[in-house]
């Protein structure tokens, strides 16, 4: 029996692990067999986290994360969670060997997942010209063209933030109308530098090493055209990872994991969430790390609160 597990390994998750094992609690962190260190792993360079003035891979950071909270005590087992129990006081969690771990409190922290378009070169492609995130790597692209595929609030964000580095922003719909809040579409209409091209896909992401072009086809008269662009920023949506939890815990209308206030509380006592699991808006690193404390602490205030009341019912009367 222990008393913390920690499911995910990315920011939220390590840090969790960090405060979580510091404080003794000798936390299991479920890192993944596949994914492990979250979306971070298939960035290059982070400029934007707080500590790095000169910038940091995101596996070296995702590396010395990890290194970070095994130095305090935290045990990290690379296999993927098939199943949660999380009823009663005592948590279950079947991973893909078979074992089952239990503990007195969990710590769900599994991210999202940015939605891709499908195609071959996208993943060759990714962290050399494709990103999902233009606030991490926007500045990479300065004097530069880029495509923002998308047609929501976060495609029109993405694209306005890119302003302020690359030349050309083409913003790519395959309809011929914006879904994006009428605030964001005039401040897209009125940026000189965003290019909107409607009705067409991308097919095709070219290059060998880093992204040299985009191939998009029109899909109303089938017609195929080659941009010039040396960035291509997905901006299709992102679903939280919660598919382990559903019928278990409560979700928000954005479909993340519900939490009370500015907590990581959940809906069950003793399950906490973490991270981009429960963020519909900013997704950023540095506020996955900071939720990844709030859990930790709240995990600990948990586990503190039945530890005594456990000490008061076993004093006779």
């Amino acid at each position: 029996m222990r008393h913390l597990i920690i499911i995910g390994s990315g920011p939220a998750g390590y840090t969790a692990a960090i405060y979580a094992a510091r404080a003794n609690l000798n936390p299991l962190v479920i890192a993944s067999s596949v994914e492990f260190g979250g979306e971070l792993m298939k960035t290059t360079e982070v400029e934007n986290f707080p500590g790095f003035p000169e910038g940091i891979m995101g596996p070296e950071l995702m590396v010395r994360m990890q290194q970070q909270a095994e130095r305090f005590g935290a045990e990290i087992v690379y296999d993927d969670v098939t199943a949660l129990d999380l009823t009663g006081d005592v948590k279950r969690v079947t991973l893909g060997d078979g074992s089952v771990h239990e503990a007195h409190a969990i710590i769900y922290a599994t991210g999202s997942a940015y939605r891709k378009l499908g195609l071959p070169d996208e993943e060759r492609l990714s962290g050399y010209g494709v990103s999902w995130c233009a606030t991490c790597d926007g500045a990479f692209f300065r004097q530069k063209k880029v495509a923002v595929i998308g047609g929501g609030d976060s495609a029109l964000e993405e694209a306005t933030f890119l302003t302020r580095f690359a030349d050309v922003v083409y913003l790519i719909h395959r309809r011929d109308s914006f879904r994006a809040s009428a605030a964001m579409q005039e401040r897209a209409f009125s940026d000189p530098k965003i290019q909107v091209i409607w009705n067409n896909e991308v097919k095709h992401v070219y290059g060998d090493e880093k992204v040299t072009g985009i191939g998009i086809v029109n899909t109303v008269d089938g017609t195929e055209t080659t941009l010039d662009v040396q960035g291509m920023f997905v901006a299709i949506g992102a679903d939280p990872r919660t598919h382990l939890v559903h019928g278990q815990l409560e979700l928000a209308p954005e479909g993340t994991i519900a939490v009370q206030g500015r907590s990581s509380r959940t809906n069950i006592p003793g399950v906490f969430a973490a991270g981009d699991v429960i963020d519909p808006s900013y997704k950023q690193a540095a506020t996955a790390a900071g939720s990844g404390v709030v859990a930790a602490l709240d995990a600990e205030h948990y586990l503190a609160e039945i530890a005594d009341a456990a000490k008061a019912a076993a004093v006779p009367a």
